[in-house]
C-alpha cells in the first residue's frame, strides 16, 4: 500500500515522553482513521498537548515511533507537514493586522498556491464578511476559527486542533461543532483533542480516552459507549427506601441510588455488565417485581449510555486499580 493511501493518518507505537520524573505521554499506540472526526479525549494534564506536539515535530519523543499520512516523524516531517493544518493550544495572530493580513503572511511563508486559497479559508470558516477587521476588534470565537483558516492554507488531509472549543460561548461550540464536521464531510480527517466530553460525543465518530498519559480505551464511539454498564431510570411512587432494596436484591443489579423529584422518586439502577437483548430481559423483570410488590411505576426504560459515564466508570475503575 502506498504511504499515501494508509488507512490510518495518525499511527504512534510506544510513544512516550518524560519530562524529568514525570511521564506526560506513556507508552500510547494511537490510530486515527482516515476521513473521521476523532477526539483525544481526557481531563487537563493528560497529556494531550505533548503529544500532539510530538506529532508535529515540535518536541521529540524519548521512546516509541510515529507516521502522519503514512510518513515517519522526524525522519519525513517536511513531507508529511505538507498537507497537515494544526492549532496547537491557542492560536495567537497579529492584532493590529487584519484576519486576510494575518493569512497573508502565513501564506507568504508556503508555497505559492497557499495565498489563493485565504478567500476560500476565510469563507470556509464564515469570516469573509470580517476578513478586512482587525484582528484585535474579534471574539475568542472568530480567533479560533481564523485558526482554522490558517490551517486549511495548506489544503490539509489532516487537521489537528487543540482544545478547539476553549474559550467558546455556546453559539462559538456550535459554530465549530458545525464546521469540524463539514470539513470531515469534505474527505478531511479532523483530530481534537478535548476535556469536554460532551462536545466531543456530538462531534466525533471516534475517541481515544487518555488518563495520566496512557489510553486506557480506543475506537468508536458507539462501541465505547456499548462497553459501559447498562442502567435502567424510572420514577415511583411510595416509600422509595423500600423500592432501593427491593432493586438491590436483584442478582442483577449492581446498583440502585435515588434522589426525590417533583411528585415522584427518581431511581437510577446500574446492572451488571450484559448484552442489549439481556439487559431488556433484565429490564422487564425489574418492572414486574414492582408491579408485583404494590410500587406505582410512573415511567420506566433503559438509558443510553453516554461517553461521560464510560470515561467516568473506566477512569475510576483504574483509579481502584492503582490503590490495590
Amino acid at each position: 500500500m502506498d504511504a499515501m493511501e494508509s488507512p490510518d493518518v495518525v499511527e504512534t507505537v510506544g510513544l512516550t515522553k518524560r519530562f524529568g520524573e514525570r511521564t506526560a505521554v506513556d507508552r500510547v499506540d494511537l490510530r486515527v482513521p482516515r476521513g473521521s472526526a476523532f477526539g483525544y479525549l481526557g481531563p487537563n494534564g493528560a497529556g494531550k498537548t505533548t503529544l500532539i506536539r510530538m506529532l508535529l515535530g515540535l518536541t521529540r519523543p524519548d521512546a516509541g515511533s510515529m507516521r502522519l499520512l503514512g510518513r515517519a516523524v522526524p525522519e519525513q516531517r517536511s513531507e508529511a507537514l505538507a498537507r497537515v493544518g494544526a492549532i496547537v493550544e491557542e492560536p495567537h495572530f497579529l492584532p493590529y493586522l487584519t484576519g486576510r493580513e494575518n493569512l497573508e503572511v502565513v501564506a507568504a511563508a508556503r508555497e505559492p498556491a497557499a495565498h489563493g486559497r485565504i478567500p476560500g479559508a476565510l469563507a470556509r470558516v464564515g469570516l469573509a464578511a470580517r476578513a478586512n477587521d482587525r484582528v484585535k476588534t474579534y471574539s475568542q470565537g472568530m480567533r479560533q476559527r481564523l485558526g482554522v483558516a490558517r490551517a486549511l492554507l495548506a489544503d490539509p488531509e489532516l487537521l489537528i486542533l487543540d482544545e478547539p472549543m476553549n474559550g467558546l460561548d455556546p453559539a462559538g461550540i456550535l459554530e465549530m461543532r458545525g464546521m469540524i464536521r463539514a470539513l470531515v464531510a469534505e474527505g478531511r480527517t479532523v483530530m481534537l483533542s478535548s476535556h469536554l466530553l460532551d462536545e466531543v460525543e456530538k462531534v466525533c465518530d471516534a475517541v481515544a480516552i487518555v488518563d495520566r498519559g496512557r489510553i486506557v480505551a480506543q475506537g468508536p464511539i458507539a462501541e465505547l459507549r456499548a462497553g459501559a454498564a447498562p442502567t435502567v431510570e424510572l420514577r415511583t411512587g411510595g416509600d422509595q427506601m423500600g423500592v432501593l432494596a427491593l432493586l438491590a436484591a436483584h442478582p442483577a443489579v449492581a446498583e440502585a441510588v435515588g434522589t426525590t423529584g417533583g411528585t415522584s422518586e427518581a431511581i437510577r439502577v446500574t446492572l451488571a455488565p450484559a448484552g442489549p437483548a439481556e439487559a431488556a430481559r433484565i429490564a422487564a423483570d425489574l418492572n414486574r417485581q414492582l408491579v408485583q410488590a404494590g410500587v406505582t411505576v410512573y415511567g420506566f426504560g433503559l438509558a443510553r449510555a453516554s461517553l461521560e459515564e464510560r470515561f467516568l466508570e473506566i477512569t475510576s475503575r483504574l483509579g481502584t486499580e492503582a490503590v490495590a
